[in-house]
């Protein structure tokens, strides 16, 4: 399954509704650690279909950003129901970006 780009506009139905759980990428284009971790997460969004991956580029989406507190990236989160059920900061290995969403 392909990522999704996230904005203001579409992160209440791409995120919040999503029917399914949703791995969200809190990024920037400055951010060297997100650099290194965007394409583990893109390879988890092709290796998996039982969950939703989306990114949100901090500096495009300063609301979202703030209205989940997002101090450091990368920041990974996961939504269920619409709900926060999991959180990571900083960069991962490939596996644990997976395991996160299935904890």
């Amino acid at each position: 399954m392909s990522v999704t780009v996230i904005t203001e506009d579409n992160f209440e139905q791409e995120v919040l509704q999503a029917d399914k759980p949703v791995l969200v990428d809190f990024w920037a284009s400055w951010c060297g650690p997100c650099m290194r971790l965007s394409p583990l997460v893109d390879e988890v969004a092709e290796e998996n279909d039982s969950f939703k991956v989306c990114k949100v580029n901090t500096d495009d989406c300063p609301d979202i950003s703030q209205r989940y507190g997002i101090m450091s990236i990368p920041t990974l989160m996961v939504f269920k129901d619409g709900d926060v059920t999991a959180t990571s900061v900083g960069l991962i290995p490939k596996d644990k970006i997976a395991e996160l969403v299935r904890s």
